[in-house]
């Protein structure tokens, strides 16, 4: 028997929870007609200012917009402060994590996690081993999946270290809700999230190479066909730093520098949005026509830091992920705040006859995937989908991670037939730098159509603004 979802806003009888009383108030104070009104001004307004995503491999090749929920998930100020810590106790133990594989591989020879979970990954950057990144931080930014239980407990379902994205929607989801329900905002202390962008400026200069006092900081973008590419000229153009594509920077004696109409300027901090792999095309992929030849150089040399750092994605691969907790007493000597989501590593004998076993009641994730796909939801899969499932998993057990089916909570959300619930997740942003910030919210994401389990938007999920009440 499934588990009733938690619901955000209302408990058991419909009653609204202590934090949400005044705006449920409101909200049922608003007719059908109103806020199918505000909707459809916000559409309009998103339309108007370009804010899209693509979806690689639609032969269409038009842009989207990311559908928008006018209706908040609130979090009072205490669950939030609880959900903070947690987060930033995460991090920490993962740049730790990395730092260590990359330099004396302690966890390892400990024996708290197999040496070819690491060694033997994909996401492992040998050319890594024995380089020193400005104050030990590889992850600049962070975006952590958390959802919750049905018992309201908040879990850590995903780690995103390489190039985690959302959050200029985050940004523009709070200003569609201020210009659409400036009144909401006069009555309710709501914690700003404005301030994102200055203090990822700050956090990306706290991190320079040792003798830059002020340094140049740069957005590298693969360029406009990429998915997220509003989020790139978006985060540039707030923080007043230059959007370069590969082609506008080179490297000379070992040190990066950009195009300019005035000339060469040097380099000193590279917020990369492209993965690895087409970053150099002279120590990665040869057919890279992204990245810029040399930069791996430049970078082991201390002459520039890269945001977030090469060879980070070994901490958000999904076959670590079962290992956080572990990281966190390893390297902290702390009990973990935040727990993991129950996850059966099938390239283990014992997890992978389990999941066999009980393959519909499951979800199966391709360790490496991404967005919704290569994934499967037991409960809505067909027979002919789990037993295709079940020959993948048989032939390459060491690609999947099975996980519970979980009763993701929900909140109302403006439907067709009124409001509804919809299941959610939250993907707050972390930010390690000469210290670990979080602004108070984060992406809440949410499965538009009835059932779904399913939030990330290449899949149709949309967002919503995401309210944390101040103390």
């Amino acid at each position: 028997m499934r588990a009733i979802p938690y619901d955000e806003m209302l408990e058991a009888g419909g009653v609204p929870r202590p934090h949400c009383r005044d705006y449920w108030g409101w909200l049922e104070a608003q007719s059908q007609e109103c806020l199918a009104q505000k909707r459809s001004e916000a559409d309009a307004l998103f339309h108007r200012l370009g804010i899209t995503f693509a979806v690689y491999g639609e032969r269409s090749g038009t842009e989207r917009l990311i559908p928008f929920d006018i209706v908040p998930r609130i979090l009072p100020a205490d669950e939030w402060a609880r959900l903070e810590a947690g987060l930033a106790q995460r991090v920490r133990a993962l740049n730790a994590f990395i730092g260590d594989i990359y330099h004396e591989q302690r966890i390892l020879r400990a024996g708290v996690m197999p040496p070819e979970r690491v060694l033997c990954n994909a996401q492992y950057r040998p050319e890594m081993q024995g380089v020193n990144v400005p104050g030990g931080i590889y992850a600049h930014v962070a975006g952590i999946d958390i959802v919750r239980d049905a018992n309201g407990s908040f879990c850590v379902l995903e780690d995103n270290l390489r190039v985690p994205s959302g959050v200029s929607y985050m940004l523009e989801n709070r200003k569609m809700m201020m210009r659409l329900f400036p009144e909401l905002f006069a009555q309710r202390p709501v914690e700003p999230v404005e301030q994102y962008p200055d203090l990822l400026l700050e956090n990306l200069k706290s991190v320079a190479p040792q003798g830059v006092s002020d340094p140049t900081v740069v957005l590298l973008t693969p360029g406009t066909y990429n998915s997220a590419y509003f989020e790139h000229a978006f985060l540039a153009q707030q923080m007043g730093i230059e959007l370069v594509e590969g082609q506008d920077l080179f490297v000379l004696d070992d040190v990066l520098y950009m195009r300019t109409t005035r000339g060469p300027q040097r380099v000193d901090v590279v917020y990369r949005r492209l993965d690895d792999d087409f970053l150099d095309p002279l120590s990665f992929r040869p057919d890279s026509a992204l990245g810029v030849p040399g930069l791996l150089t430049v970078y082991r040399a201390g002459h520039v830091t890269i945001a977030n750092a090469i060879g980070t994605g070994i901490a958000d691969d999904k076959s670590v992920y079962p290992y956080v907790p572990e990281m966190i007493r390893f390297y902290l000597g702390e009990a973990p705040l935040l727990e993991n989501v129950r996850t059966w590593i099938l390239g283990n004998p014992e997890d992978r006859a389990y999941a066999l076993d009980h393959l519909p009641e499951l979800v199966v994730k391709e360790v490496h995937g991404a967005g919704g796909y290569g994934m499967m939801i037991g409960p809505a899969a067909t027979a002919t989908q789990i037993e295709d499932f079940r020959s993948r998993i048989k032939a390459h057990p060491e690609r999947y991670i099975a996980q519970p089916t979980l009763a993701l909570s929900t909140s109302p959300t403006f439907s067709a037939t009124g409001v509804a619930p919809r299941h959610i997740d939250l993907r707050p942003f972390v930010l390690s730098g000469g210290e670990v910030r979080i602004v108070p919210g984060g992406l809440t994401r949410v499965a538009l159509r009835e059932g779904s389990l399913i939030v990330n938007s290449s899949q149709g999920g949309g967002t919503k603004d995401t309210w944390v009440l101040d103390a």
